[in-house]
């Protein structure tokens, strides 16, 4: 990252899609925080909530007493969420969720089966469980057993995956949208899932941890499509508003139930953090909640999507010899950076140590040359994925001026205008051997 100005200087202060750096540079983050910032940042109404919560002085954090705050925000997205998703947990982190949404669906079989399916692509964290579950092949580590694989959006191989562990598969999960690649299920594979996951009793888990709260066009992607309803789903990221670390896992009641409505198994999963009850975070998520409604989110991601869509596409066509394709939906683009076999040639070779065994290195590198130009020539923050084809993403916080979103495009124009050669050549001379 220290090839990159953003490597190296301060930040003052931010606010909305902006970035006040300590030398007077203002710059236009159009990262959305990487799905933290739907709200941007530092938005009045939670930096208000946040104030009330302190001064009021309330309990924070007690595992046994009663927490209003707590009742308050299950309430809240048992209203917002369809049919019966509407028995909450609240850990810190996404990967917390994604590992206690698992554990929900191995007890609501009682141990009985050893199986998981997950797809070959996706990101659903970095402990040892959620990284076994994470479909890239730089995850490799020690992880839960029965850990199975199908093919992303391929009906065809979650069938023949339930086949061959018959009546051993307790869940399956999946990204409806994958955020990390910008790729999505269509909704005939979507439905198809859900039908086998019902008749094979499978526990059935959409992890919307970045695209939920409006970022794709609906308060959550898989709400697009009526009558589809996963048996638990995982949030994080924007649900805390940006200055909460807070996640949830929402289960239908009478999954939630059979797993852990007895006494043997009641505190299982309440064991799983001390800071459970934690008031202010979820006062934060509450208020969060609430603007994401009152503001009507999904429709202004919608309406960044009817600016960038034809924007980039008009890119992918003026400039073909540099992007291979965009995709994406609501406010989350990525741009496929392909400088053709020439320039790769010319990469390979600049490379420095080791790099050029990276697969991906090549790509990794143009897309930060028009990353790197972005930075220092419009003032534009944007970034890349580290999974799947890498594309350069474009994600800006719901709240970004439609003007600013525009803009961002338009400087992308003017620097796929210089050509990715001279681009990357630049970018080497700035210290790329510090990247990685």
């Amino acid at each position: 990252m220290t090839s990159f100005g953003f490597g190296r200087e301060l930040v003052d202060r931010a606010e909305g899609a902006y970035l006040e750096q300590r030398d007077g540079r203002r710059i236009l983050d159009l990262t959305g925080g990487v799905g933290v910032l739907n709200h941007g940042h530092n938005h009045p109404r939670i930096l208000a909530a946040r104030r009330h919560f302190a001064e009021q002085r309330r309990m924070e954090v007690h595992k046994t007493y009663f927490s209003p705050y707590l009742a308050a925000l299950g309430h809240n997205l048992a209203q917002l969420l369809p049919g019966d998703l509407n028995m909450s947990f609240l850990p810190n982190s996404g990967a917390e969720a994604v590992e206690g949404a698992v554990k929900l669906a191995y007890k609501y079989h009682g141990g009985r089966r050893g199986t998981i399916l997950r797809a070959d692509l996706g990101f659903h964290g970095k402990l040892l469980g959620s990284g076994g579950l994470t479909g890239q092949p730089h995850f490799d580590f020690p992880t839960i057993p029965g850990i199975a694989t199908f093919t992303y959006g391929d009906i065809d191989s979650v069938r023949a995956a339930i086949a061959g562990h018959a009546g051993d598969v307790y869940a399956l999960i999946v990204e409806p949208f994958s955020a990390s690649t910008v790729s999505w299920c269509g909704e005939e594979f979507l439905r198809e899932v859900r039908r086998l996951c019902t008749e094979h009793d499978i526990v059935l888990i959409f992890d919307e941890i970045y695209t939920g709260w409006g970022k794709t066009g609906e308060l959550f992607y898989f709400m697009r499509y009526d009558g589809l309803i996963p048996d638990v789903l995982t949030t994080s990221k924007a649900f805390g508003g940006g200055k909460s670390s807070i996640s949830a896992f929402v289960a239908r009641e009478k999954v939630f139930r059979r797993a852990y409505d007895n006494l043997g198994d009641a505190l299982l999963q309440s064991t799983s953090t001390t800071y459970y009850g934690f008031g202010e975070e979820c006062a934060t998520a509450i208020e969060a909640i609430s603007i994401v409604v009152e503001d009507d989110y999904p429709a202004r991601a919608r309406a960044i999507e009817r600016v960038l869509e034809p924007a980039l596409q008009r890119l992918a066509k003026q400039y073909p010899d540099a992007v291979s394709h965009v995709a994406g939906a609501g406010a989350l683009w990525g741009v496929f950076i392909d400088g053709g076999p020439a320039l790769l040639d010319l990469v390979a070779r600049l490379a420095p140590g080791g790099m050029g065994k990276d697969p991906r290195f090549k790509t990794k590198l143009v897309t930060c040359a028009v990353i790197n130009a972005l930075y220092r020539d419009h003032d534009i923050f944007t970034y890349y994925t580290l999974n799947g084809r890498n594309p350069l993403v474009i994600g800006p916080s719901l709240v970004t001026d439609l003007d600013d979103v525009q803009r961002g495009a338009d400087a992308l124009g003017e620097v796929l205008g210089q050509g990715l050669t001279r681009l990357v050549t630049r970018f080497v001379a700035q210290k790329a051997g510090n990247l990685w």
